[in-house]
């Protein structure tokens, strides 16, 4: 089957949210939502999550899976308040007690903050499927951004976080805790395995030299032939040595101290204090 694909582009942090309708009927799933966040003032705010739930009430939708495709390090997830209005689970995969267990201590969580993947309703694992009314969802786990990184292969789209970037832009970086371009190289060979028609939804675009609009999908075909750092056959060896290099030359990402700290929440803050205050840490020459 076919899902009806409606995407959501946020140009604050330049992530695409998805909405995914069986389009047999109104089930559907919501794929890396955003929470806004001023880093500035410390503020959050719903707006982009508030077009998602626009969208779903206008088409009376239900939602069934609220998925993330990874702990993002570049935005916070809306999860939670999405959860809170339009109900669903939601899913991330299993290797998250990795990432919960590596940023618990980067950011010295104490006991109570517990690194089971409790905070989530489903942890998925490779092989796991799920539905959305009559559509079929098929988890590949393909890390090496991240440990926890998904691919979400639901009909013939299939959602690969940052996993892979349009053709022209290429690839994720590995730089971050428990990333390894070898690892990332292996996954997005497991991805450009799906039939050559599958078509390619990315968690990011930064429109890459040359072109003038932003872009979110493209197949496996376009990607093998095409892809700036794994298409044309590229193999492995020189891949590692370009994605090691390359990533040694990004500066952090400017949301990644509060996104990850919530992220590994499954959205949700920091427990708040006595007077009801939350507050995010920042961890001095930890990243």
């Amino acid at each position: 089957m076919s899902p009806d694909i409606t995407a959501f582009f946020d140009d604050a942090t330049n992530t695409i949210s998805y909405v995914v309708r069986d389009p047999a009927g109104s089930a559907c799933a919501i794929i890396d939502s955003v929470l806004d966040f001023d880093y500035s003032s410390g503020r959050t705010d719903t707006a982009s999550a508030d077009r998602i739930i626009a969208h779903v009430t206008a088409e009376g939708l239900d939602v069934q899976w609220l998925l993330e495709t990874h702990v993002h390090a570049d935005h916070l997830s809306a999860a939670p308040y999405l959860q809170e209005k339009l109900g669903g689970k939601i899913g991330i995969g299993d290797k998250i007690r990795v990432v919960q267990d590596t940023f618990g201590k980067v950011f010295n969580e104490g006991t109570e903050f517990q690194r089971d993947g409790s905070q989530f309703d489903r942890l998925f694992v490779e092989g796991d499927s799920f539905h959305i009314g009559q559509l079929r969802g098929d988890v590949l786990h393909t890390p090496g951004h991240t440990p926890a990184c998904l691919t979400y292969v639901i009909g013939d789209a299939a959602f690969v976080g940052d996993t892979l970037f349009m053709p022209d832009f290429g690839t994720a970086r590995c730089d971050f805790p428990g990333g390894s371009s070898e690892t990332l190289f292996a996954s997005i060979q497991k991805i450009l395995a799906l039939p050559d028609a599958t078509r390619i939804f990315v968690g990011h675009d930064y429109k890459a030299p040359g072109r003038d609009e932003y872009a979110w999908e493209s197949t496996v075909g376009e990607q093998k032939a095409k892809n700036v750092h794994v298409g044309a056959g590229r193999d492995r060896d020189s891949f590692v040595k370009m994605r090691d290099e390359r990533d040694a030359t990004l500066a952090m990402p400017k949301l990644i101290i509060p996104s990850l700290q919530v992220n590994m929440r499954a959205g949700r803050m920091p427990p708040a204090d006595e007077q009801g205050d939350v507050f995010l840490k920042v961890p001095v020459n930890k990243l």
